[in-house]
């Protein structure tokens, strides 16, 4: 999943804390967040969903691939943009549209969308402003703690980058190193990823 499910629940706990009560009123500011939280989770594991679907229909011609010299990447990415388009879901990678966040602002949009509609049906929450003005707010408070974990990223991979030796990304010590000084900056947030 592009975003570590500790994250999204940071995010969603932000996201309630920092709209409750002006936007909306929560009996239960716990119960809110997950229910938010559920929304992003589902949201964000349909594409890596997609994307092992991709990876299975690859394999199934992995051999014909080979012996006619095609790229798994482009296949994979051209594989990858019928489906997406066929089935209408929202690329949820930010780098895949050139936005700097790991999500797109595209997906940003299409989940306010989807949390204002849950919230508006759930009997957790009591909506107090017009939906839009709710939708527009989630949007710019889930920009602001996206750009908030994008430079959580950057410090991570900029730990890796000043390691006496050259370390390739995309490789098993890359994303090991990357991991722990993710935690450790996630960590200084008072958020605790646990290791899965």
């Amino acid at each position: 999943m592009l975003l570590a499910r500790e994250f999204v629940g940071y995010l969603s706990r932000q996201l309630v804390n920092r709209l409750s009560p002006a936007f909306f009123e929560v009996s239960n500011p716990t119960v809110a967040a997950g229910a938010i939280a559920e929304i992003i989770d589902e949201e964000l594991s349909v594409e890596d969903r997609l994307n092992d679907e991709v990876r299975d229909l690859l394999d199934q011609y992995s051999e014909y691939m080979r012996r006619e010299n095609v790229s798994y990447q482009e296949m994979f990415r051209k594989i990858k943009n019928q489906l997406l388009a066929q089935r209408k879901v929202i690329r949820a990678s930010g780098r895949d549209t050139g936005d700097s966040m790991k999500l797109s602002r595209d997906k940003v949009n299409d989940l306010s969308h989807k949390i204002v509609s849950a919230l508006r049906k759930s009997r957790e929450f009591r909506v107090r402003k017009d939906p839009n003005e709710l939708r527009l707010a989630l949007v710019r408070e889930m920009t602001d703690l996206l750009q908030m974990e994008d430079r959580i990223d950057r410090a991570a991979r900029q730990k890796i980058r000043t390691q006496k030796r050259d370390i390739t990304e995309g490789g098993e010590e890359y994303d090991l190193l990357h991991k722990r000084y993710y935690a450790e900056e996630l960590k200084k947030l008072g958020i605790n990823l646990h290791s899965s």
